[in-house]
């Protein structure tokens, strides 16, 4: 017997990365010193008085099945890379490389090759080096149309710019910038609104949204990194929190003192009409909406009321959503 006749080929997975090579060299730099190829990733750190490294690994969670349900790979590689980003550049992290996991019962070269142009794509735009990977084909673990992809990144922030919070006090305000949609969080329920609940496919036109089904799904979870550095070099960003699983009642009580609360206003920021429509035919209530996904707002941010026209001034498109106060370490909807 062969390997192959275990349904294993390794024929195939060598022409998968003699392929994808192009798209991965394109997001190196002079620090990258290795080969595609290599046991390992080579990455030259450069000059920093007191460099901290922050790491992060996560994926996509099931936005796959929608992914394979439309025939279209490209924007999951994005989002991975996106969200990886924005997780450490909460605590003041910039990207310095990144490394993926792809792994299917049968590996189909098409969808390879197209969730490696959009994870090479997003590295690029983040000013990323997609360092290495990983290409697995293990039939028994995975159903032969099975596909799962997660993703490891590594930033450096000097020791002295930690962003963690801790300087957060009552009367800061607090400030989000807008998601795309849903980004990568709250698809199983998405899923079974749209598709099982409504019958929609995703082809399904939906006029409120101004696309089908399947492109509002598949919108790219949104970087937040350019955005948030320009306004770090104008104003004092206390905290900041990715909007992910578990929204907003989660996520920003992470980065909040134990004594502080923060109070949400709703309706200061426009909600997308995709969340609308998921509560009322999903009959959700809306607390529920606000712990399974984002309502709007990818990412929150707390400065001190002082900078507040300036953060109102600058092109992120900010909105002024709240204020900190006295608490238990929770988020007060008002």
């Amino acid at each position: 017997m062969k390997y192959e006749d275990s349904g294993v080929s390794i024929d195939k997975a060598q022409a998968i990365k003699k392929d994808i090579a192009r798209n991965i060299k394109s997001t190196w730099g002079p620090q990258v010193l290795s080969e595609v190829g290599n046991f390992g990733g080579l990455f030259k750190l450069g000059s920093y008085r007191d460099p901290v490294l922050v790491s992060s690994v996560d994926g996509v969670g099931t936005k796959l099945l929608v992914a394979k349900m439309a025939h279209r790979h490209d924007t999951v590689g994005q989002d991975l890379v996106n969200h990886c980003v924005n997780d450490i550049l909460v605590q003041g992290a910039k990207p310095l490389f990144f490394l993926d996991y792809i792994a299917a019962g049968s590996l189909d070269p098409r969808i390879v090759a197209d969730i490696i142009r959009g994870l090479a794509a997003a590295c690029g735009e983040n000013g990323c080096a997609l360092i290495a990977g990983e290409t697995a084909e293990m039939p028994g673990v995975y159903k032969p149309d099975d596909l799962d992809l997660a993703g490891c990144i590594v930033g450096v922030v000097e020791a002295g710019s930690i962003v963690d919070g801790g300087r957060i006090v009552p009367g800061d305000r607090v400030y989000a910038l807008p998601s795309t949609g849903l980004h990568t969080n709250g698809y199983s329920l998405a899923r079974k609104v749209f598709f099982d609940l409504l019958a929609w496919s995703v082809d399904t036109y939906v006029q409120e949204f101004g696309c089908t089904a399947g492109e509002e799904l598949l919108k790219v979870h949104r970087s937040y990194l350019h955005d948030m550095t320009a306004l770090m070099k104008t104003v004092d960003v206390k905290g900041m929190a990715h909007i992910t699983g578990g929204g907003l009642l989660d996520n920003l009580p992470r980065i909040l003192p134990p004594s502080c609360d923060a109070v949400v206003r709703r309706g200061s920021w426009p909600v997308q009409p995709v969340f609308r429509i998921l509560q009322e035919e999903g009959e959700v209530e809306e607390r529920e909406m606000y712990h399974t996904f984002n309502m709007g707002l990818g990412m929150v941010f707390i400065c001190s009321a002082s900078d507040g026209a300036k953060v109102m001034e600058g092109k992120a498109g900010a909105f002024h959503i709240g204020e900190i106060q006295s608490g238990r370490n929770e988020v007060v909807l008002a």
